[in-house]
C-alpha cells in the first residue's frame, strides 16, 4: 500500500495532534533534521519527537534517510501538497454548504411574518 492509498482519516489524525504539527513546522523550517536536533527547539523529549516522526513517516508526510549513525528526516513536499489540495477541496465544499444555509436563512427572514406563522387553529 502506498501512502496515497491511506485513508484520509489517518492523515488527519496524524496532523491533528498539535505536537506533531510543531514537529512538522520545525522540520519544514530546518529542511532536514534528526530527532535530537528537533528536540533542541521543541518542548518535547527526543523520544517523543521520534514517535511523532514515526507517525508522520507512516502517513507519508516525512521521509527518513540514514546517514552513518543518524537518521535524518525531511518533509515530503508531494504528500504535503496532496494534503493541502484535499483540505482546499473540503473547505470549498463547506463554503458551498454554508452559502446554501445562509441563502435559506435569508429567504426565511425575508418571508412575510404572516406566512411563517402556523394557522390560528394549530397553535
Amino acid at each position: 500500500m502506498t501512502t496515497s492509498d491511506l485513508p484520509d482519516n489517518e492523515l488527519w489524525a496524524a496532523i491533528g495532534d498539535p505536537s506533531r504539527r510543531q514537529v512538522l513546522d520545525e522540520l519544514l523550517a530546518a529542511g532536514e533534521a534528526t530527532a535530537s536536533t528537533l528536540a533542541q527547539g521543541l518542548p518535547l523529549t527526543r523520544q517523543a519527537i521520534a514517535k511523532h516522526l514515526n507517525v508522520l513517516e507512516r502517513v507519508g508526510l516525512v521521509g527518513a534517510r540514514r546517514v552513518g549513525r543518524e537518521v535524518r528526516y525531511s518533509v515530503r513536499a508531494d504528500r504535503l501538497n496532496e494534503a493541502t489540495r484535499t483540505m482546499a477541496r473540503m473547505a470549498a465544499r463547506w463554503d458551498e454548504r454554508l452559502n446554501d444555509i445562509k441563502s435559506i436563512a435569508e429567504a426565511a427572514r425575508n418571508e412575510p411574518e404572516a406566512r411563517r406563522l402556523p394557522p390560528a387553529g394549530s397553535r
